[in-house]
């Protein structure tokens, strides 16, 4: 039986896409509501702690209503990576669109980007989960296009969290004073409010790098880890916690219950996040990782870590100091204060303002951090600029 040869997979365009104008810190309540009413107290020092200045909402700030779907947004991004690369549509045999916000339960999310784009037949896939969703969706695609089953292929994540966060959907904010104390706290439904921002990333990948002098990003490997067999849910939506720790989901109550109890308000519990999210982002899987692969901090010539708040930057850095992978902070790079956290979509922003920036040259190498706290999951991406 002759031996399958894995095809070399390079990402030769990237495209991201943000709707409307950006929002400042002090425009947020005015396009997404007042919570009961009056001014959050607790906003400016969420601000100060996760170091975001403006983010996207796919919000129409007079009338309150969508201007773009999740699937729109996708498509537009999908349309400048395939620009950029030179690809045209109608040469893409795989997609894979990953989201933790889809606009629907059926159809998948990724039909609905095909059917935004008016894309001829292709394979799809619909990735669903929260921030690693788009890491996964890359690793789909690249899968795809090393093992000969596609010779272009495109991968997404985008996020329409806007629709979570509109004042409607909240309760009463958390008190200013237990905030000042204990501001882990803040990561509850408030930290996500004046956190979360719409937009998309795309990136499409090929067996052949793109001609000179234009860069490619050649994927040396995708590793995904999830820890749910061991860990507790952390972050959810759609579901409420019962008192013994049982998750019920918004099924088995009845429509005006869930509505009225806030189901989906997305929440988190602040003390599992606290004792986790860096064992389950950098302690235990990086350690593994970089043994298995051979890689060293040494080898790293920029570091792309999507965190959800610059809260966790110090504590990120102190793990990778930890496990012996210390990456100065002059090789991290993030866009978040300026995008906002974009979900399942930041690796693919990041990557595509540093590529366009002109802040690359070839043979530099990359890993990607994409974790996320739902129920603990975490994927690393190494990548080669050529």
């Amino acid at each position: 039986m002759k031996e399958s040869v894995l095809r070399p997979v390079f990402i030769t365009g990237l495209g991201a896409f943000f709707p409307n104008a950006p929002v400042e810190n002090d425009m947020m309540e005015a396009v997404l509501g007042m919570a009961g009413g009056a001014p959050s107290r607790a906003r400016r020092l969420v601000l100060a702690r996760n170091g975001i200045k403006r983010r996207f909402y796919a919000i129409d700030p007079q009338s309150r209503a969508l201007t773009h779907s999740n699937a729109d947004m996708a498509a537009e991004a999908v349309r400048l990576a395939l620009t950029r690369a030179d690809v045209p549509l109608h040469y893409v045999n795989c997609l894979a669109c990953g989201t933790s916000s889809p606009d629907q339960l059926k159809p998948g999310h990724a039909h609905m980007v095909q059917g935004a784009l008016a894309a001829p037949p292709m394979e799809v896939s619909s990735i669903a989960g929260v921030c690693t969703a788009g890491a996964t969706a890359l690793k789909y695609a690249y899968m795809a296009v090393a093992g000969g089953d596609a010779n272009v292929a495109v991968s997404t994540g985008s996020e329409l969290a806007s629709s979570f966060m509109r004042a409607e959907n909240f309760d009463a904010e958390p008190d200013i004073e237990t905030l000042e104390r204990r501001p882990v706290l803040a990561f509850e439904q408030d930290f996500l409010r004046w956190m979360l921002s719409d937009g998309a990333g795309a990136a499409v990948l090929r067996a052949v790098p793109a001609a000179p002098p234009g860069l490619s990003l050649r994927i040396d490997w995708v590793d995904c880890l999830s820890y749910a067999g061991e860990l507790p849910v952390c972050m959810y939506s759609g579901a409420h916690r019962d008192a013994d720790g049982r998750l019920r989901g918004w099924r088995e109550v009845p429509p005006g219950v869930a509505s009225r109890d806030r189901y989906f308000t997305v929440k988190q519990d602040t003390r599992v996040l606290d004792r986790h999210i860096v064992e389950a982002a950098v302690t235990r899987p990086l350690a593994a990782i970089a043994a298995r692969r051979g890689l060293s901090a040494r080898d790293v010539d920029w570091f792309l870590p999507h965190y959800s708040s610059e809260y966790f930057r110090p504590l990120l850095s102190k793990a990778l100091e930890a496990i012996g992978f210390p990456i100065p902070y002059e090789k991290w790079f993030s866009n978040m204060p300026q995008r906002g956290n974009v979900g399942s979509a930041m690796m693919y922003v990041m990557l595509e303002e540093l590529l366009y920036a002109g802040a690359l040259h070839k043979g530099q190498r990359l890993l990607c951090l994409v974790p996320e706290s739902a129920r603990f999951a975490t994927c690393y991406v190494h990548l080669t600029v050529v």
